[in-house]
């Protein structure tokens, strides 16, 4: 046998073994698995950047938070000394804490409540046809542009308990006499709320206002055919089909409202006495301000805790709802 023949038969040989391997593979689900977990692993690839970013930024600091919590670190000396639950037990017998608490629990409920009954309506409104409705819909939405905390700035001046402040000195004009405003503690939530509500409305209602032209007019003109009128319309129709946007309108109140700082301090530092006080603020000033790291850390923890389960649940009713009106 020639040179040539050879080695034509034994590439002839390899082939063959190399085809029964493949096809042997092929049998035993080998190729047919690895696309799906290299798909997956490319995926996995993807959410590297997240998951490390969660964990530098979220995990690790929540974990330092917890273990302050159970020492009496005081920002400097690093000789620590575990004293248990001692920092949650005084986190309930501190009064400002407390104060804060329930303002906290005032703010959120009542910014929540009074801008999801006001957006909704005024998104209707704008969501009609009429002469300027471009200019009132920017016009809405440019109070929600500043920062609360530059709006908290400037409606201190105006809210001035003062002869000089913008508010006082209107009501002078018509006979009226000065108002303590936010020097009050029932006018200061109240001023703090209010401003709140204004700052935010605009923006809430764009939201709904977004939804508002997902709606089919179809399911309108159904209605009118059938005899509803605008009332009937509105909560057989437009109500229904904002269920999902009230959800994510609520979830962002609801968590941005158990969170706030910037509004009641720049306007109110937190008083008069403790009675504009938040949660956040309490933790600031309990672990920078009085170097009780522990109580503040501990404040921390409790509010972290407190925030999920209300975000859970919010999120458990608007599915359950969304589902009944799907």
């Amino acid at each position: 046998m020639s040179m040539q023949s050879t080695v034509t038969v034994s590439l002839a040989g390899k082939r063959a073994r190399m085809a029964g391997a493949i096809e042997a593979r092929r049998r035993s689900g080998i190729f047919s698995r690895s696309p799906g977990l290299l798909a997956d692993f490319t995926s996995f690839r993807f959410l590297l950047p997240i998951i490390a970013v969660f964990i530098v930024l979220y995990a690790i600091p929540l974990g330092q938070t917890v273990y302050y919590s159970l020492t009496d670190f005081n920002g400097y000396n690093l000789d620590l000394h575990f004293v248990g639950l001692k920092n949650y037990a005084k986190v309930f017998s501190d009064p400002s804490i407390l104060q804060g608490l329930g303002f906290t629990v005032i703010y959120t409920v009542g910014t929540t409540v009074a801008i999801t009954v006001l957006a909704i309506p005024l998104a209707v409104t704008l969501n009609k046809k009429f002469f300027g409705r471009n200019f009132a819909r920017s016009l809405f939405f440019f109070f929600s542009v500043p920062s609360l905390a530059i709006m908290g700035m400037i409606w201190k001046y105006i809210f001035s308990p003062t002869d000089t402040g913008l508010a006082n000195t209107i009501l002078s004009y018509v006979g009226i006499p000065a108002q303590p405003w936010i020097a009050s503690t029932g006018m200061a939530r109240f001023c703090v709320i209010f401003i709140a509500v204004w700052a935010q409305v605009g923006w809430h209602a764009t939201l709904y206002l977004a939804y508002l032209q997902s709606i089919p007019s179809d399911l309108y003109e159904q209605a009118a055919v059938d005899g509803a009128n605008s009332r009937q319309q509105f909560f057989h129709i437009t109500l229904p089909q904002l269920v999902p946007g009230v959800g994510v309108s609520t979830f962002l109140l609801l968590s941005g409202g158990l969170k706030v700082y910037d509004l009641p301090f720049t306007m109110t530092k937190g008083g008069p006495g403790f009675s504009t006080n938040t949660v956040t603020q309490s933790i600031i000033v309990q672990g920078i301000s009085q170097g009780q790291y522990g109580v503040g850390s501990a404040l921390a923890v409790m509010f972290t805790a407190v925030t999920a389960v209300v975000v859970f649940i919010q999120m458990g009713v608007t599915s359950l709802i969304s589902k009944r009106f799907a």
